[in-house]
């Protein structure tokens, strides 16, 4: 239970913190969402197979170049990099065009409801306790979001919503995992050769690439780190978890995000948020609980 909690835990810090990232980028400096997206996911896969080598390495075995990029293969599958790329991409155009509140909403929502919804079908069950503290961690996200939401245009809210669906998707595919590094690498250089027919776009486009220095550090840290890092974590811990309750605890995400806005960026601290923060981890605690 301990190494689960602990995984979760630093999975969520690490899934805020990306949210952070991603909003310093794309709010305070000039770089572009493709390009913050291609920076984003091909710096995340080279971060993972250089981790994925050294795991590697440190074996009694040493595998071959061959059987280490078969292995690879074998773990990640071509969806887990489909949904991957998709999420990453409608993520950062969906949030140039509305506000921070209206986003997290629609895209936890969504999040919500993809995987909730397929872990009933499975069978898996919330009892009457765990039902209320879904029921209190939602209220807390809207109550943190909602004041500040604002109704976004039809092509934002689809945007968002599929980039919701998206991460649901790729995060159920977590639970089948039986490497979780091997295969958010694999997932991560399928996602990146998606981004090849941007990279060639664009230069068509404009003749050159974006030149925002600290856009392109917010991406590197998003991708290696946060992203990278982060979700090879969130795929240790989901075999470990039910999908409902993998579903609820990203709940959090929001409320870690506004934590470490008023820690890292001096953004206010309200009553507002202290009160949604304790209604919604309360709900997540009371899911999670045996």
């Amino acid at each position: 239970m301990f190494k689960t909690l602990s995984l979760v835990t630093v999975a969520m810090i690490a899934f805020a913190a990306n949210s952070l990232l991603c909003r310093m980028a794309l709010a305070n400096t000039s770089i572009d969402p493709a390009s913050f997206t291609v920076l984003r996911l091909m710096s995340g896969a080279i971060a993972l197979v250089v981790l994925s080598l050294i795991s590697q390495s440190r074996k009694s075995n040493v595998e071959t170049p061959i059987k280490f990029w078969h292995d690879l293969n074998n773990n990640a599958s071509v969806l887990g990099g489909v949904s991957l790329f998709v999420y990453a991409i409608c993520f950062s155009y969906a949030y140039i065009s509305m506000s921070t509140g209206t986003g997290a909403l629609l895209l936890f929502g969504a999040v919500q409801l993809t995987m909730i919804s397929v872990g009933l079908f499975k069978g898996e069950r919330f009892k009457k306790l765990q039902w209320l503290g879904f029921v209190l961690a939602f209220a807390g996200l809207i109550i943190l979001l909602l004041p500040g939401a604002s109704a976004p245009s039809l092509m934002s809210g689809v945007i968002m919503t599929t980039a919701g669906v998206a991460w649901g998707v790729y995060s159920l595919l977590g639970k089948k995992s039986a490497s979780a590094l091997m295969s958010t690498s694999g997932n991560f250089i399928y996602a990146a050769l998606f981004c090849i027919p941007i990279l060639v776009a664009s230069y068509l486009n404009s003749g050159e690439f974006t030149q925002d220095k600290a856009g392109i550090y917010y991406a590197l840290a998003s991708g290696i780190f946060a992203s990278g890092c982060g979700y090879a974590i969130w795929y240790s811990a989901l075999p470990l978890v039910k999908s409902t309750t993998a579903a609820t605890v990203q709940l959090s995400v929001p409320v870690l995000a506004s934590l470490m806005g008023w820690i890292v960026l001096g953004e206010a601290l309200t009553m507002q948020i202290v009160i949604a923060s304790i209604i919604t981890l309360g709900g997540i605690s009371l899911v999670i609980r045996k």
